[in-house]
């Protein structure tokens, strides 16, 4: 189990559905996007088969989404195949074609759900509340990021739904995050927030300390970052 991860608790899945039911449309269920209700492994393969393909390393033209267990390329270029000194020749060029592409539009567009992510939105939505994507991704991937959102079921911005994202690339998501609490106080009642990174966790928990505060145990930046009291842990979304 991942150290962060304080304790897991399933249970605060039907306990934000029934906080959402009693506040009878006054209530807010933030999630953050990227490792909470997304998968990027699926953007994450497709740069690395594309840059196979453009350098002729044939062992990466058929990376998987699965050849990503972390942030580190090499590790991705190894668990695809590619042999030790290819990597340590390619990994600066693919780790700089990766990041021309990974925060854009084109490429956020081919992510997919994690477990149970897009029926438990709904179910939510559907019970009465308003959701907030409070991502810390930057506008310029707004339009792929409703695509995919599309393409998967979630529900999309519009009346009761609001994709809150980064002004600039450059702003950090440290300080994005830290910046949106009244933002989000102002649009309704917080019940709930889901995020992956222990940092903006505890940053939610210190803001909203009446709301359900969750933790997703799939990945985050690696910083030894302890979660703070009260914080429960979930895997996915599944409710079963």
């Amino acid at each position: 189990m991942n150290a962060r991860v304080r304790q897991l608790d399933p249970t605060v899945l039907a306990r934000t559905l029934e906080g959402a039911r009693r506040a009878k449309g006054g209530g807010l269920v933030v999630f953050d996007l990227d490792s909470t209700l997304l998968d990027n492994r699926p953007r994450q393969a497709r740069i690395l088969q594309e840059f196979g393909r453009a350098h002729a390393l044939a062992p990466l033209y058929a990376a998987r989404p699965e050849h990503w267990d972390g942030w580190e390329i090499r590790h991705a270029m190894r668990n695809a195949g590619l042999g030790p000194a290819d990597v340590e020749t390619w990994a600066e060029d693919a780790k700089a074609f990766w990041r021309d592409r990974f925060f854009t539009s084109e490429y956020c567009a081919v992510d997919e759900g994690i477990a149970g992510a897009r029926d438990f939105v709904v179910a939510v939505r559907e019970a009465g509340a308003q959701i907030a994507y409070c991502t810390g991704r930057h506008e310029a991937m707004r339009v792929g990021t409703v695509e995919c959102f599309r393409r998967l079921g979630f529900p999309v911005p519009g009346p009761g739904v609001h994709l809150l994202m980064k002004p600039t690339f450059e702003l950090s998501d440290d300080d994005w995050k830290a910046s949106v609490y009244q933002q989000l106080g102002r649009i309704g009642e917080v019940l709930a927030v889901f995020d992956n990174e222990p940092t903006h966790v505890n940053g939610y928990r210190a803001a909203f300390p009446e709301a359900i505060v969750v933790h997703l145990a799939t990945d985050d930046s690696g910083r030894d970052v302890p979660l703070a009291d009260g914080v429960r842990s979930v895997r996915n979304f599944t409710l079963a």
